[in-house]
């Protein structure tokens, strides 16, 4: 009988799926790597501490926000997605908008959590 258990004990083991958390996976620059970034292929998003999304002095939804990333990508190749995050922000938005600018492929993208107090 312990044969028996030992076996399904084993068996339940193989058959089991493992969930493996990979996180975000980014590609990061090489350390000596030198990038000029433009100041046009620049577009700047921030995080209030609401945790509403601002681009260009105004509050947006994440659908304006996707939509915009879209386009800027589809006619700047070398757009660079630079996020400032406020101190007091909730960490949800910050995870939204990250899986935001992986799923539109932006190859370069940047965050900083901003001082208190503040602006960028």
């Amino acid at each position: 009988m312990s044969d028996l258990a030992f076996l399904l004990i084993i068996y339940f083991i193989v058959i089991a799926g493992f969930n493996v958390n990979k996180g975000f996976l980014m590609n990061l620059p090489a350390k000596d790597s030198t990038r000029l970034i433009l100041k046009e292929d620049l577009m700047r998003f921030e995080l209030s501490d609401s945790g509403s999304l601002v681009y260009q002095g105004r509050e947006i939804d994440a659908a304006f926000a996707e939509s915009e990333m879209r386009s800027g990508l589809a006619f700047r190749p070398n757009l660079a997605v630079v996020l400032t995050i406020s101190p007091q922000c909730p960490w949800q938005q910050v995870v939204a908008f990250v899986e935001l600018a992986q799923r539109l492929k932006a190859d370069s993208f940047s965050f900083t959590m901003r001082k208190d107090g503040v602006s960028p």
